[in-house]
């Protein structure tokens, strides 16, 4: 891959484009490992930064090529294949924080990747997965080949005296000018360096290290206090729903377009409270997780217990620590999940314990697919109603239910049914408002419109549930599991997520009311306490009296 030269009688010009080739290669091989996310996109842009590891790689064959003379057409192959792994990994550690709203964690993350990508493949258009499998195949080898033309330019610089005199002094300054900026911080007219890639990799071999050799995840959790007893006394039997809604973070409340965009479903599920006779209380807490991994925020509230990761959320499962549902059973409620996201065997539901387990088979779904979920919300909750709650005699009911509706990319969503009987039917919609709904389909550019028409979808359904039996003694803890992700909440956006309690009595609140949360469904004071400091605090409220610490 030598690239072309120029002989005979222009000998100035032929050494300028040398010094030209020389300094393209070296602006190639920094572009690659340094530069950065255009926000939220998938794109990256470059902020003139330093990248140290192309300067000692410059320095390096520099001083082979002093020594040694210049290095072989397979050294700069090899070379070339681990550039292109640094500069995948540089735009995985760039990337991941702009579109999903934290570091990637390859060991956590890379089992949920074929589930992802079968997500994405079922609800993006056609078009757009052959691009991206494209892509994959594609981008790789173009970066190897890029790579290899810059080695080549700069290989074939250092077989002259000068321009391996100029890196080895150029490398050696650049490598002291970044160690004294990290031990003693900037100079004022100096560049800046861009975080070192291989970092990066460190992260992910620690992350990978502690997780086969162990951590101490468990032995923090054993140090926890359980949660408490509770005599559930002050419910009186009512049904308690906890609804965890994919998704619904803070930023349907602070982000301005998304408060304004959501302000008719919000009024909507407020008059149905009101209408019902119910009442709420609102508060903002801080989830454990953001932009996804819904089950550490499941896991947190109804273990009482901070899941924050892969390790805790492990080390949680293979305990024996009493939950909510524990709790609830103890008093005599039959304790349900519905979980129309689960389409495969979920072990999770063996530790805790529910009587039934309301899965995507159980569901028995027939209507139209929406997305890769399948399953409308709205669904789910009919299903609920006709099989638990339609009973008499029947125990109290607490039910555990994890939305999927509002998951990323949000499009297309269900429309609202007003005849909830309907839904469980094999035709559930009109084909004018189903054709109009799986029309709608997500701008992968700008997921935001896909994320106010889902979040309202969940609003209305809730309105409606709420508003469908107002003479029922009931309960409803309903809260987002995390903020969507950063392309969609901002860049700054914090881990707060709303958490509405309504209620039949009023006298259920005041212990809420007491703690710090607000009448009504729009909470505005910060966040009052992390997600997991919610399950005692839901005990307390519901109880005449806390006996001593479960065992």
């Amino acid at each position: 891959m030598a690239l072309p030269t120029l002989h005979g009688s222009h000998p100035a010009l032929a050494s300028l484009v040398r010094w030209i080739a020389l300094l393209a290669a070296l602006w190639a091989l920094n572009l690659a490992l340094s530069f950065h996310n255009v926000w939220p996109t998938p794109w990256v842009t470059t902020r003139h930064e330093l990248s140290v590891e192309a300067a000692l790689l410059a320095l390096a064959l520099a001083a082979w090529a002093q020594r040694r003379g210049l290095p072989s057409r397979r050294v700069l192959h090899w070379i070339a294949v681990v550039l292109v792994l640094l500069c995948l990994g540089r735009y995985a550690a760039v990337t991941a924080p702009a579109l999903y709203g934290r570091p990637i964690n390859l060991y956590w993350d890379a089992p949920h990747l074929p589930q992802v990508a079968a997500m994405l493949a079922q609800a993006a258009p056609v078009w757009t997965t052959a691009a991206v499998l494209g892509a994959i195949v594609a981008v790789p080898l173009l970066l190897y080949g890029a790579l290899r033309l810059a080695l080549a330019g700069l290989s074939q610089a250092l077989a002259r005296p000068a321009p391996r005199r100029a890196l080895l002094l150029t490398g050696t300054a650049v490598l002291a000018l970044f160690v004294f900026e990290k031990l003693h911080g900037p100079l004022p007219a100096a560049p800046r360096f861009s975080e070192p890639v291989t970092s990066a990799y460190a992260q992910q071999a620690a992350l990978l290290a502690d997780a086969v050799l162990g951590s101490p995840a468990r032995a923090v959790l054993e140090r926890q206090p359980p949660l408490p007893g509770a005599d559930l006394a002050r419910l009186g039997g009512a049904d308690v729903l906890l609804v965890f809604v994919e998704s619904y973070g803070a930023t349907a409340f602070e982000r301005r377009e998304h408060r304004a965009a959501l302000a008719d479903a919000h009024d909507t599920l407020a008059d149905a409270v009101t209408a019902s006779g119910r009442q709420a209380v609102s508060a903002f807490v801080r989830s454990p997780t953001f932009g996804g991994a819904s089950w550490l925020a499941h896991a947190s509230l109804l273990s009482g217990q901070e899941v924050a990761d892969a390790a805790t959320y492990a080390a949680l499962l293979t305990g024996d620590r009493d939950t909510l549902v524990q709790r609830f059973a103890a008093r005599g409620y039959r304790a349900v999940a519905l979980m129309p996201g689960i389409k495969r065997a979920w072990p999770e539901g063996g530790f805790y314990r529910y009587a039934q387990v309301y899965d995507a088979a159980r569901l028995d779904y027939r209507g139209p697919a929406f997305g890769w979920w399948a399953i409308p919300d709205q669904y789910a909750l009919a299903v609920l109603d006709a099989r638990e709650l339609a009973a008499s005699p029947r125990a109290p009911l607490f039910a555990v239910f994890p939305t999927i509706s509002t998951h990323m990319p949000f499009l297309p969503a269900p429309p609202y049914q007003p005849d909830w009987e309907r839904l469980l039917g094999a035709h559930p919609f009109d084909a004018r408002a189903l054709a109009a709904s799986l029309a709608r389909q997500p701008d992968w550019s700008d997921l935001s419109p896909a994320y106010v028409h889902a979040m309202s979808y969940a609003l209305n359904t809730l309105a409606g549930y709420v508003a469908r039996r107002p003479q029922r003694e009931q309960v409803l803890v309903v809260l987002g599991d995390h903020q969507p992700a950063a392309s969609i909440s901002g860049a700054q956006a914090g881990r707060e997520v709303p958490v509405h309690v309504i209620a039949s009595r009023g006298e259920l609140l005041r212990d809420f009311l007491a703690a710090g949360f607000e009448p009504g469904l729009t909470p505005t004071r910060a966040a009052l306490m992390p997600l997991h400091a919610l399950a005692p605090l839901l005990l307390q409220a519901f109880s005449d009296e806390l006996p001593a610490m479960a065992r």
